[in-house]
């Protein structure tokens, strides 16, 4: 099983951007469909964006979509989040999340598919 560490959050003013990155240990990264989740203070985790395993198949919230790139560098064993033009809504602790897949182009889009987690990073838009 890989262990998922996160960086990249901070600070951002609106309109701005940020890349966050999502380094995981371990072999078997491959077998992992990849997910970028975000929780804000009172609201539950939501889905952000999905990668499949190895094909580049990607999924996005209506809420993000054409703002946020999700990839991968299978090499590196990384998952990253472009976020450009933020909002303060999107301000949230942004959680990793590695689901194990038997499918190249399966893209998961519920928490309960992803078996691991990191431990989040803080991201915060000031208006």
């Amino acid at each position: 099983q890989v262990h998922l560490v996160e960086s990249g959050g901070g600070l951002v003013q609106a309109g701005g951007s940020l890349r966050l990155s999502c380094v995981a240990s371990g072999r078997t990264f491959r077998s992992y469909a990849m997910g970028w989740f975000r929780q804000a203070p009172g609201k539950e985790r939501e889905f952000v964006a999905g990668i499949s395993r190895s094909d580049g198949s990607t999924f996005y919230a209506d809420s993000v979509k054409g703002r946020f790139t999700i990839s991968r560098d299978n090499a590196k064993n990384t998952v990253y989040l472009q976020v450009s033009r933020v909002k303060p809504e999107d301000s949230a602790v942004y959680y990793c999340a590695g689901g194990l897949s038997a499918y190249q182009s399966r893209v998961l889009r519920i928490p309960t598919e992803y078996d691991v987690w990191g431990q989040g990073t803080q991201v915060t838009v000031s208006s």
